[in-house]
This record gives C-alpha cells, sequence and structure tokens, in this order.
C-alpha cells in the first residue's frame, strides 16, 4: 500500500480495478480548505491518460510488473511468438496485445515482456536497434540542404526518415521509442 502523499512519478498502482502508472503529480494545498494529490494516471492495459485527484492519506495498493526478458520467434498471421530464454518456454501473444513495439524489431532479438498478475499488456522493444536499409533513393553529390531526408525501408518493412547521404544496403542505427535515425553503424 502507498499513501497518495507518497506517490512518485513512475509508480504503478491499483485504482478502481484497473492498474495506472503515475505519469505526474503535483501535492497542493490551497490557502482554504484541505490539502490534495493531483495526479494524472496512465492506463496500463489500454494507454489512456486520466486525471485524478487524491486526499494525502488516502492508501492505494501498488501493483507489481513483472518484466521478462524475452526471445522474439516469429510472426503467425495474428499471432507473435516469443521464447522464455531460461525455460524455454513460449508463449503466443495476439497482434492488439502487440501493438507496434516490433516494428523495429528483428526475428530472434530479446525483448522485455510486461505482465500484471500472469496477463501480458505491452512488449518494450531495446531502446535502440541497428537495421539495414532494404529500399531508398540514392543520394545524388550535391544535395547537402541543412537537415534534409528522405525515406528509407529497414528490413523489418519499417519506414524511417534519414539524411539524404545514407545509401541502400547500409546499416543504421535506430531510436525505437521515437523512431528516429542515429547514426550509420
Amino acid at each position: 500500500m502507498i499513501s497518495a502523499g507518497d506517490f512518485r512519478n513512475g509508480v504503478t498502482i491499483e485504482y478502481e480495478n484497473n492498474v495506472y502508472q503515475i505519469i505526474e503529480f503535483q501535492h497542493v494545498k490551497p490557502g482554504k480548505g484541505a490539502a490534495f494529490v493531483r495526479t494524472k494516471l496512465k492506463d496500463i492495459k489500454s494507454g489512456g491518460v486520466v486525471e485524478k485527484t487524491f486526499r494525502p492519506t488516502e492508501k492505494c495498493p501498488t501493483a507489481r510488473i513483472d518484466r521478462k526478458d524475452m526471445q522474439y520467434l516469429y510472426a503467425d498471421g495474428e499471432l507473435y511468438n516469443f521464447m522464455d530464454a531460461e525455460t524455454y518456454e513460449q508463449i503466443a501473444l495476439p497482434a492488439d496485445t502487440v501493438g507496434d513495439a516490433l516494428k523495429f524489431v528483428k526475428e530472434n532479438e530479446t525483448v522485455k515482456v510486461c505482465s500484471h498478475n500472469g496477463s501480458v499488456f505491452a512488449i518494450e522493444p531495446p531502446l535502440f536497434v541497428e537495421l539495414e536499409i532494404t529500399d531508398t533513393e540514392p543520394g545524388f553529390k550535391g544535395d547537402t540542404a541543412t537537415g534534409a531526408t528522405k525515406p528509407a525501408t529497414v528490413e523489418t518493412g519499417a519506414q524511417v526518415k534519414v539524411p539524404l547521404f545514407v545509401n541502400q544496403g547500409e546499416k543504421i542505427k535506430i531510436d525505437t521509442r521515437t523512431g528516429e535515425y542515429l547514426s550509420r553503424v
């Protein structure tokens, strides 16, 4: 149990039969009346954000989120298959659970599978990945406009904006949180 006075960013709580992560909190002490805690909570299963206010003495149970390293094996229609590297146990997750978390992840890469009370709700890809460009327009000598980019397709099929000097067949480093090009490898 955690009291509202002890809320911090990133803490996960169970509230009204849902699991929320605290994105923002603010202790408010009005000149008149009792103090309260204003929060922004993100529903970890649906991704929706709600604003709630709590009395500082109000208590909520903390939610335990399990993050397990698993190897992404392959996609089979609407199911994505993962394997626990320690026990070799395999699980298949539907496309709506996975979302677009795997758009920069190749087969046999390690990802984090997030679950609460045994039910998986999200996949966290590695923060940075190195992928080869499979299709892009060639860069032309003299195309040196500052910050100019062109679309490129990487080996997982995802689209990325890359600088004009990057060519097909090169490996690039991508930030999976934003989908941005970082550098050539």
